[in-house]
C-alpha cells in the first residue's frame, strides 16, 4: 500500500467514525473512542507522508546545489526552517522529520545501485501507520548513537525489538523503552555517562518572598533513595486519607501531592536531626534489579524500580554498600513465595517478586511503592490463593477501574515455582473491545530481549 493510499484510507475511517454526529459534543462514548482511534491512525499516516516529503526536501536542498537549493530558492537557510515555516511546527521538530525521512528513505551506492533504507523496519512501521514520526525519531536516534559500538547485527536486532514493542505505546512509554534499549545496545556506555551525570548533580537553596526555594538536579544513583522515600510517604498519606472516617471533616487532609512531597522532605530531615521516631513511607524500599552474571562479570547494567535511567554495575555495588538497598534475588531457600490459602496478605518477599515481574502497577506503570498486591482470583469470593500466580500489583485507581468496569486479568505461569509467575495480561470488557484482545501489562511491555 502506498503512503498516499494509506492516508486516504485513514481519512475514510475518520469520516465513518464521525458519521451521524454534527459536533464533537454530539458523539456517544463509543463514537468518541472510535474517532480518537481514527485520528491516531490518520496522524500516523500523515506522519509517514511528512517524513517522505521532508527527506525529499532535504535532498533537493543539499549543500552541493548551492544557489539551486530548494530551501534557499524559497528564502530559507535550511530545509528544516522551510518545513517549520510551512507546517507551523518548531525547527527542532522539522529537523527530526528530516532525520527520520533520511533514515528511512531508499538509498543508492556510489555506482547508483539501489540500497535498502538504513532502518527498513522503521520505514515499514511508518508506512503501515503502526508508528508515529516522534516515536520513529526516538528509535532512530538511539540506533544511530549505538551503531558503531553495538555493531550492525545488534543494531538490527535492536531495531526489530524497538519497532515491535513501540507499537501501541504512548510517546512517554516509548521514551522509557528507548532508555532501556540503549543500555542493552551499549552496556559499556552506561558507566561513563553515569559518571558524567553524577558530576552534574546539584542542590541549591535560596530565600525569596518569604519562601525557601530548593532546586535539585540528581543522577539516578543519588536520586533513587530520595524518590523512593518521598513516593512512599505520599502513598502512606493517601492511605491514611482513604481510611479517614470522615473525609469531608473540616480537619481532613486536603494537601496536594506537591504539598505532601514538601512535607515529606521536612519530616525526613527532622527525623535525621532527632532520629527517634519511625518515618511513615508505606514500606517503601529501593529495589535494584540485574542479572547475576552481569553482577559477577562487572559488565552490563541494572535498573532501579520507579526510575527509567539504568545504572552501572559499579553504581549497584556502591548503592548496596550504602545500605537500605534490596537486590532483586527471589526464591531462595530462606523465603517462601507461595502461601496458598494459609495467609490472606501477600508477604514482603512476595511483593518483591511481584515488583520484579510487574515493575509497579501492572496496568498504568506507577512505581511499586504506590501499589498494593491484589488477588487476581479474589480471596473471599473466588477462594483464590495467596500465590504469585494469583497476585498482581495495582495502584488504587487501576484496581477500581478493573473491578468496576469489568476488566479481567490473566497471568501466564509456565510452570510452578518459576518465581516471577509469567506475564500479566489485561482483557478489556466487551464494551471496550468486542474481541477482548489481551493487552500486555507489567514490566514485559518494556523488556528488551537479550
Amino acid at each position: 500500500m502506498s503512503t498516499l493510499t494509506g492516508l486516504r484510507e485513514a481519512m475514510r475511517r475518520l469520516d465513518a467514525a464521525w458519521s451521524g454526529a454534527g459536533e464533537a459534543g454530539d458523539l456517544s462514548r463509543v463514537q468518541l473512542v472510535a474517532v480518537t482511534d481514527a485520528v491516531g491512525v490518520l496522524q500516523r499516516r500523515l506522519d509517514a507522508v511528512q517524513v517522505e516529503v521532508a527527506a525529499r526536501i532535504a535532498y533537493e536542498s543539499r549543500p552541493e546545489l548551492g544557489a539551486e537549493s530548494l530551501a534557499k530558492q524559497q528564502g530559507f537557510r535550511t530545509p528544516a526552517t522551510l518545513i517549520a515555516a510551512t507546517t507551523g511546527v518548531s525547527t527542532g521538530d522539522a529537523a527530526r522529520l528530516v532525520k527520520v525521512g533520511e533514515a528511512t528513505a531508499p538509498r543508492a551506492d556510489l555506482l547508483g545501485a539501489p540500497l535498502p533504507a538504513r532502518y527498513p523496519l522503521v520505514r515499514d512501521a511508518l508506512g503501515s501507520g503502526a508508528l508515529s514520526a516522534p516515536a520513529a525519531a526516538m528509535i532512530i536516534t538511539v540506533l544511530d548513537r549505538c551503531r558503531v559500538t553495538a555493531g550492525p547485527e545488534r543494531v538490527s536486532e535492536g531495531e526489530r525489538v524497538l519497532v515491535e514493542k513501540a507499537q501501541g505505546l504512548a510517546l512517554d512509554d516509548v521514551r522509557k523503552l528507548v532508555v532501556r534499549a540503549e543500555a542493552w545496545l551499549d552496556p559499556d556506555g552506561v558507566e561513563p555517562k553515569e559518571e558524567e551525570r553524577r558530576g552534574k548533580r546539584a542542590l541549591t537553596l535560596f530565600e525569596r518572598d518569604g519562601m525557601v526555594h530548593l532546586n535539585a538536579v540528581l543522577d539516578a544513583e543519588t536520586a533513587a533513595p530520595i524518590v523512593t522515600a518521598i513516593r512512599g510517604f505520599v502513598s502512606a498519606a493517601f492511605a491514611a486519607r482513604n481510611d479517614a472516617p470522615d473525609p469531608d471533616a473540616p480537619d481532613a487532609d486536603r494537601r496536594t501531592v506537591p504539598m505532601i512531597q514538601a512535607d515529606a522532605l521536612a519530616v525526613f530531615c527532622a527525623h535525621v536531626l532527632g532520629c527517634q521516631t519511625r518515618v511513615p513511607v508505606a514500606g517503601a524500599t529501593v529495589i535494584v534489579r540485574m542479572n547475576l552474571s552481569d553482577l559477577e562479570s562487572g559488565a552490563g547494567s541494572a535498573t532501579v524500580d520507579g526510575m527509567d535511567q539504568p545504572v552501572s554495575v559499579g553504581a549497584v555495588r556502591r548503592m548496596a554498600a550504602g545500605g537500605g538497598i534490596i537486590p532483586c534475588v527471589f526464591g531462595g531457600n530462606s523465603e517462601v513465595l507461595d502461601w496458598g490459602r494459609e495467609k490472606r496478605l501477600f508477604t514482603r518477599a512476595q511483593r518483591l517478586a511481584l515488583a520484579e515481574r510487574d515493575g509497579g502497577c501492572a496496568m498504568c506503570g506507577l512505581p511499586p511503592e504506590m501499589t498494593k498486591a491484589h488477588h487476581v482470583r479474589w480471596w473471599k469470593r473466588d477462594h483464590g490463593p495467596t500465590d504469585l500466580s494469583n497476585g498482581v500489583l495495582l495502584c488504587e485507581t487501576c484496581r477500581h477501574r478493573i473491578h468496576d468496569n469489568g476488566w479481567d486479568i490473566h497471568i501466564d505461569h509456565p510452570r510452578y515455582g518459576t518465581g516471577t509467575g509469567g506475564r500479566v495480561w489485561f482483557l478489556p470488557p466487551p464494551h471496550v473491545d468486542p474481541t477482548r484482545t489481551p493487552r500486555l501489562g507489567g514490566r514485559a511491555r518494556f523488556d528488551i530481549a537479550a
